[in-house]
């Protein structure tokens, strides 16, 4: 963020405006197993363990110069088609699926559709944050609900922090790869309860049900369709699902967490939001902001979103 001052210089009367920057991003720099190698004209290059992947980002506008040699021999490259959508180019050393580790979790990795490979990387700055909350909070029966959860890294950092958790995805193809992040990091046998389901629809339910939870992640896409047909848009839908969530959070929540990569939903929106949901019920604290990683190449950050974080 940044921190701006205002100076009245002397006799002169002038106004000098000084700028620093203070803490900048909720920035996700522990990783081992991940490294953003990289970035130039609208690409990024990747260390996921031992394999190299040459990825688009809309948000790469910058360029130095010609691609060094370490990005020709990246072990697969995804080709954005100008009709939409796109494919990889892969190498004979690349598997079809590997794992990577962060901290205690391991997640499996592999070439998908849309330029993805399973786990976003920046949201491990939020695994941590939220993790520490659950630790710190001295309770044994935390109970975290993740909606639009994904392959699970959300997931299993909470559950690893020693919370029950809810995975709720409408893929169910997302949710089975979940299950098997849940084997890989060892906690097949913690208390997660796997959901495919309409978000929506299941939040709906658990209010009918009277469940509560002390903490609510959730990673909405802009737009999307349920497991039978139900339509997402994130500008219509996230403030009455988060209403909706104010239904199932317990009397003295600890925590709740939403991702956004739209970039029309701005964190000042989410800020107006919580204000009006969270800290109109609650109180506590809120901190939007920027989420990056780090490049090794050039001391650059590059922005991946934002998250709307609130603890109570």
């Amino acid at each position: 963020m940044w921190v701006f001052s205002l100076t009245k210089a002397g006799k002169s009367g002038k106004i000098i405006v000084l700028v620093k920057m203070g803490d900048f991003m909720f920035l996700s720099d522990k990783w081992e197993d991940y490294q953003l190698l990289d970035t130039e004209y609208g690409e990024k290059l990747e260390r996921w363990g031992k394999y190299v992947l040459r990825r688009p980002d809309p948000q790469i506008v910058w360029g130095k110069g010609e691609h060094g040699p370490e990005w020709e021999k990246a072990d697969a490259r995804y080709y954005r088609s100008n009709t939409g959508g796109g494919h990889w180019e892969i190498s004979k050393r690349l598997p079809e699926s590997w794992t990577i580790s962060y901290r205690n979790l391991t997640f499996g990795i592999k070439n998908m559709g849309f330029k993805h490979t399973g786990i976003f990387p920046e949201q491990a700055t939020n695994w941590d944050w939220f993790s520490e909350i659950i630790r710190s909070s001295g309770r044994k029966d935390v109970n975290v609900l993740n909606l639009f959860a994904y392959t699970g890294g959300a997931t299993m950092a909470a559950a690893e922090a020693g919370a029950s958790v809810c995975h709720v995805d409408a893929s169910k193809g997302m949710v089975a790869w979940a299950k098997e992040n849940a084997v890989l990091s060892g906690l097949a046998d913690r208390p997660i309860r796997f959901i495919v389901d309409d978000v929506k629809k299941f939040v709906a339910r658990e209010i009918r049900r009277g469940r509560k939870y002390d903490g609510i992640i959730m990673d909405p896409p802009s737009y999307g369709r349920g497991p039978t047909g139900e339509v997402w848009k994130i500008e219509d839908e996230l403030f009455p699902l988060i209403q909706m969530c104010m239904e199932i959070l317990s009397d003295e929540p600890l925590f709740f967490l939403v991702n956004s990569y739209t970039t029309g939903l701005s964190g000042s929106v989410m800020k107006n939001i919580y204000k009006l949901t969270l800290e109109k019920t609650y109180g506590g604290t809120s901190e939007i902001d920027e989420v990056g990683l780090p490049v090794k190449k050039g001391g650059l950050v590059l922005p991946c979103g934002y998250s709307a974080r609130w603890k109570r």
